[in-house]
C-alpha cells in the first residue's frame, strides 16, 4: 500500500489516496482523510530516446534513470542497429531485459538512414516485419527519409504499410518540412514530431494533427522555445552520460514547470500521453495498469523520494536498488591506417578558393551554410585557425576504405584534433582538426581502440573506449561521464567553446538534418538531398 497526494491527471485533481498493489498491478486506488507530505504520480516515461547517445549499455542506462523517476522509456534502436543490424537491436532488447526499466522499443525504419552514406547494415521490410510481430516493439521508429515519404519510395511505403498492418504507430523526423510536402508526409500516417526547432515549425505541425515531441536533451535543446505551443511529449532524444548524473525526466519537468507550464500538463507529457499513443500497460494510476509509480516531494522540483516498477520499490534517495551486469558485445572496425595525406584537400589553382563550410549552431541538430575564402599552399587548402575554418573529415569503418573531407566553423579550436566513432546515423568515424598529422593519429587511435572519442593535442593523446558497437561501455555512468568530462576539458583547453562538443560533432555526419553536413561519401546538402563540391 503507497499512501500520498494523488495526482490525479484524469481529472486534474490532487487529494489524499492510497493506491493498493497485487502482482505487480494496480488493484485499487481510495481516497483518505488526512495530510499528507508526498505526491504520488505515474512513473515517468521517455517516449523517444537512443540509449546508444547515453554512452552506456541498456542496463547500465537503468541504473542511472530510474532513480529519477523514469519507469519506462520508447527506445529507437537505430544508432547500433546501423552498425550491427538485427544483432544489435538484438543485443539491446536482451541487455535491457536484466533490469526493472520498462523498455519498450521502436523497429529502426532507415537502416541506413540514407543511401548517400556507408552503413554496417540494412534492414529492409522483411527485417522491419519481424520486429513490429515483437509485443515489446511498439512503432515503427523515426521515418528520417522524409524525402522518400514524399516521393513514394516502394521500400520507405511499405515499412510504413507493415505498421499500419500491426496497429503500430509511426514515428516522425521532419526538420523544417512545411506545406505541402509536410501534408503529404503526414498523409502517409506519421503521427509524431521530435524536430521542431522552432515554435512557428512546431505550430504548423501540432495545427495538421501530428503529436509534437518537445525535446530536451544534451545537445538539442527545445523546451524554451517551443513550451507554449502545447505540445504532446517531453522526451530526451539523446542525454550524455554527465547530464544525466543531474538527471532525467525529473530535470526536464522541473524546468518546464520554471518556464511557466502547468505541473499537471507537464507530467501528462511524460505519463499519460506516450502511454496513451504507444498503448503501453503504464503511465497512469489507474486500477489494472502495471504498478509504475513515483513519490515526489513537491510538484516544482519534482526530487524524487521512492521509485516502484511492477510494484517493487526500485529506487529510494537517489539510488537504485538493483544490481547490473551488462552483457558484452562484438564490434567491428575494418580500415585502413590513415595518413596525414588522406586528409588533404586539393585546391583548384594557386591563390585564393572559396570554399562551402559547415557552420555549427550550439544548441541545435541544424546547420547553417557558409562559406570562406581559404589560401592554397602548394596545391593544398589548409583550414583557417583565425577564421575558425577547420577541417572536418568522415571515415568510413566497414571496410570499404572510403572518406571524405571539408570544412567547418563554430568548434573554435586552436590546436590538435577530436575524433569519434559516435557518428550518426551510419556512425563511421568523424574527426575536426587544426593540422592533418593530428587528425590521422586520431583516426588510428579510435581503430587502435575498436571505437571511442579521443583528443589529440600536442602529442598528447586522450581517449574514453566504447566497445560495445563503437558506442557504449559497459563501464557505470559515472565512469564513463568522468573521463567524457576529461575529454571535454582537454577540448575546451584547446580553445573549443561548445557546451557538448563531442554530442555536437556527432551530429555534423547526420544528413537528414539540414543544412550542410558530411558523409563519408562527400558534403552534403540537406536541403536539396545531394551532394556538393567543397571547393565552389
Amino acid at each position: 500500500m503507497i499512501k500520498g497526494n494523488l495526482v490525479n491527471l484524469f481529472t486534474e485533481e490532487i487529494y489524499p489516496a492510497e493506491v493498493e498493489i497485487q502482482e505487480g498491478k494496480i488493484k485499487c486506488v481510495r481516497e483518505v482523510k488526512g495530510e499528507l507530505d508526498n505526491y504520488i504520480l505515474p512513473g515517468f516515461i521517455d517516449a523517444h530516446i537512443h540509449i546508444e547517445s547515453s554512452m552506456l549499455t541498456p542496463s547500465r542506462f537503468a541504473q542511472m534513470v530510474v532513480p529519477h523517476g523514469t519507469t519506462a522509456v520508447v527506445a529507437d534502436p537505430h544508432e547500433i542497429a546501423n552498425v550491427q543490424g538485427l544483432a544489435g537491436v538484438n543485443y539491446m532488447i536482451q541487455d535491457a531485459a536484466n533490469v526493472p526499466l520498462q523498455f519498450f522499443f521502436t523497429a529502426p525504419s532507415c537502416v541506413p538512414a540514407t543511401p548517400f552514406e556507408t552503413s554496417g547494415a540494412v534492414l529492409g521490410p522483411e527485417e522491419i516485419d519481424n520486429l513490429l510481430q515483437r509485443d515489446d516493439v511498439v512503432a515503427l521508429g523515426e521515418m528520417m527519409n522524409f524525402p522518400g515519404v514524399i516521393g513514394g519510395d516502394p521500400v520507405v511505403l511499405e515499412k510504413i504499410r507493415l505498421a499500419h498492418e500491426h496497429s503500430k504507430p509511426v514515428d516522425g523526423h521532419a526538420p523544417l518540412l512545411s506545406g505541402d510536402d509536410l501534408c503529404n508526409y503526414i498523409a502517409r500516417g506519421i503521427s509524431t514530431e521530435h524536430e521542431c526547432s522552432l515554435r512557428e515549425e512546431a505550430l504548423e505541425k501540432k495545427r495538421l494533427g501530428m503529436r509534437i515531441m518537445v525535446r530536451e536533451g544534451s545537445s538539442a535543446q527545445n523546451l524554451e522555445e517551443l513550451w507554449t505551443v502545447g505540445g504532446d511529449f517531453l522526451v530526451s532524444d539523446d542525454r550524455h552520460p554527465q547530464d544525466l548524473l543531474e538527471g532525467h525526466l525529473d530535470q526536464t519537468l522541473k524546468k518546464a514547470v520554471e518556464l511557466g507550464m502547468d505541473p499537471l500538463k507537464a507530467i501528462q507529457m511524460v505519463t499519460v500521453h506516450p502511454a496513451s499513443h504507444y498503448h503501453l500497460d503504464t503511465g497512469s494510476v489507474t486500477p489494472g495498469k502495471s504498478a509504475d509509480l513515483v513519490v515526489v516531494d513537491d510538484l516544482e522540483k519534482f526530487n524524487v523520494k521512492k521509485v516502484f516498477i511492477k510494484g517493487e520499490l526500485v529506487a529510494r534517495e537517489g539510488k537504485p536498488l538493483f544490481n547490473v551486469q551488462p552483457l558484452t558485445g562484438e564490434n567491428t572496425f575494418q580500415l585502413k591506417t590513415m595518413m596525414p595525406s588522406d586528409f588533404e584537400i586539393q585546391s583548384t589553382g594557386n591563390g585564393e578558393n572559396t570554399v562551402r563550410v559547415i557552420e555549427v549552431m550550439e544548441g541545435q541538430l541544424l546547420t547553417e551554410k557558409s562559406q570562406a575564402t581559404l589560401e592554397s599552399v602548394n596545391g593544398i587548402l589548409p583550414g583557417d585557425i583565425e577564421q575558425d575554418v577547420l577541417q572536418i573529415a568522415v571515415v568510413e569503418r566497414y571496410g570499404n576504405n572510403h572518406h571524405s573531407n571539408a570544412f567547418v566553423k563554430g568548434f573554435s579550436l586552436k590546436k590538435g584534433a577530436i575524433a569519434s566513432s559516435v557518428a550518426h546515423d551510419s556512425h563511421n568515424i568523424i574527426v575536426v582538426g587544426t593540422n592533418t598529422k593530428d587528425m590521422a593519429v586520431a583516426v588510428n587511435t579510435l581503430k587502435k581502440n575498436r571505437g571511442g572519442l579521443v583528443t589529440v593535442g600536442e602529442g598528447v593523446v586522450h581517449s574514453l573506449k566504447l566497445p560495445i558497437a563503437g558506442l557504449m561501455s559497459t563501464q557505470s555512468a559515472e565512469e564513463v561521464a568522468n573521463q567524457l568530462n576529461q575529454l571535454q576539458e582537454f577540448t575546451k583547453a584547446m580553445g573549443c567553446k561548445l557546451s557538448s562538443p563531442f554530442m555536437t560533432l556527432s551530429f555534423m555526419a547526420l544528413l537528414v538534418i539540414p543544412k550542410l553536413k558530411i558523409s563519408d561519401q562527400g558534403l552534403f546538402d540537406g536541403e536539396s538531398f545531394q551532394f556538393v563540391d567543397v571547393i565552389k
